[in-house]
């Protein structure tokens, strides 16, 4: 299976991309293959929601959209990596899913795998709803098939996430697919 990893964090070795490298080795060692797209460092501009894509692209706007189609509408599963700075995924991530738009029915027809990794320092048993439901509305909206989900609370500094057990259960998560 080819997976895409979607990162979505300003900090390339923060506690989310640890959980994503963690599932990424998970994932080869079991055969797949994996690519990564870096939305945060990425030059991508948000959509501007003029549907001149007609939902199925091109887009108009000139920018790293353009490779990522390929990437994306190539895979058989995407994840998607974010920190939760403000109960949901975050800005950088927020505007390749926006994205979309321009790829949607490709992305709906595929019927592709998904999974969600997520990064808080919060410990709330609250701290994830809203990203939860914001990540199932995109499942069912793009007919994509939920592999599951790994929400790290309590995991702020990479060396917090490192001790915990959320690395392994990334890792696990991989392993499963």
């Amino acid at each position: 299976m080819k997976i895409i990893v979607l990162e979505g964090s300003p900090h390339q070795h923060g506690s989310s991309n640890l959980l994503a490298d963690e599932l990424i080795r998970g994932a080869q060692e079991s055969g797949h293959t994996v690519e990564v797209i870096d939305a945060a460092h990425a030059d991508l501009h948000p959509c501007t929601g003029c549907v001149h894509c007609g939902y199925e692209g091109p887009c108009v706007q000139k920018d790293d959209m353009e490779q990522f189609r390929e990437q994306i509408l190539d895979a058989d599963m995407m994840v998607f990596v974010t920190p939760l700075y403000y109960y949901g995924m975050s800005a950088q991530l927020k505007i390749l899913v926006d994205r979309f738009c321009a790829i949607n029915s490709s992305i709906t027809r595929k019927h592709m795998k998904s999974a969600l990794l997520a990064a808080a320092w919060n410990t709330d048993d609250w701290t994830f709803e809203a990203l939860e439901v914001h990540y199932k509305t995109l499942v069912r909206y793009l007919n994509l098939d939920d592999q599951g989900m790994v929400l790290g609370k309590g995991c702020g500094a990479p060396a917090m996430t490192a001790r915990s057990h959320y690395p392994k259960l990334a890792y696990e998560l991989g392993r499963k697919l």
